[in-house]
């Protein structure tokens, strides 16, 4: 089975889209709808602010086709104010709700917080509280959990080192699990800018290596001004086609 590639945005749901990636003439109630006519995938970024209810994502579940993947970010709760701590009732809420995105529910992403340095022994015990039937990634904002013991605790639970461009800085390219979990926060700061055709390329020829590597790639665009996560994600769609021919 060949393994997928998924290319998408960090969010689809602005309203400042609208004259951009989205037509004048399409209300908000139908931004699902057409942004699914694009992509297969996308990263739902409001749980991290406010978990949705049941209810909600199960409205997403049933307006987009079969063969669609939602990431979805952990609330801030649990990676920013308790930093893993004590993390069973709010994994249990978490999931309570976002299970019923069925079989579309794709990576649980954590995003630790920028100002938190590297702490093994914390990483260790959450990752042996988190549900062994999903995926997960972990966003290191700080280079000092870039290390051999956290990639080996990665490694150890199948969960995905994220790499990420932010501020001018590039993560390593880590692989740590079954699949390769990508965002691209903007080339000109955080979320904003247009990636060029030059980045575009080398991440299609990347994208492309991983999954000959038998390795399923997850890239999410966060760059929303101006819609230009959407136009990158369609060119980097169109420039791994082009190559695959």
């Amino acid at each position: 089975m060949e393994q997928q590639l998924h290319i998408g945005t960090s969010g689809w749901h602005y309203k400042h889209w609208v004259g951009t990636f989205y037509p004048k003439d399409v209300r908000q109630k139908d931004f699902t709808g057409y942004y699914t006519r694009f992509f297969r995938t996308v990263e739902i970024n409001n749980s991290f602010y406010k978990l949705p209810t049941p209810e909600t994502f199960a409205s997403w579940r049933n307006a987009v086709p079969d063969d669609f993947i939602f990431s979805v970010k952990a609330s801030r709760y649990l990676t920013h104010m308790k930093k893993l701590l004590h993390p069973q009732e709010p994994l249990s809420r978490f999931f309570h709700s976002a299970n019923a995105l069925e079989h579309k529910l794709g990576p649980v992403l954590f995003q630790l917080p920028p100002g938190w340095k590297v702490n093994a022994s914390r990483l260790r015990d959450f990752l042996a509280q988190l549900p062994p039937y999903y995926r997960y990634t972990f966003e290191f904002r700080h280079p000092s959990w870039y290390t051999d013991e956290i990639l080996d605790l990665l490694r150890k639970h199948n969960a995905a080192f994220c790499i990420y461009e932010l501020d001018g800085h590039v993560t390593p390219f880590h692989v740590t699990a079954p699949f390769v979990y990508v965002r691209l926060h903007g080339p000109h700061g955080k979320y904003s800018g247009s990636y060029t055709e030059e980045a575009l390329q080398e991440w299609a020829r990347q994208c492309l290596a991983w999954r000959q590597a038998g390795l399923d790639v997850y890239v999410y665009f966060d760059n929303d001004q101006l819609g230009y996560a959407a136009f990158n994600a369609l060119r980097l769609q169109e420039l791994v086609a082009r190559r695959q021919v």
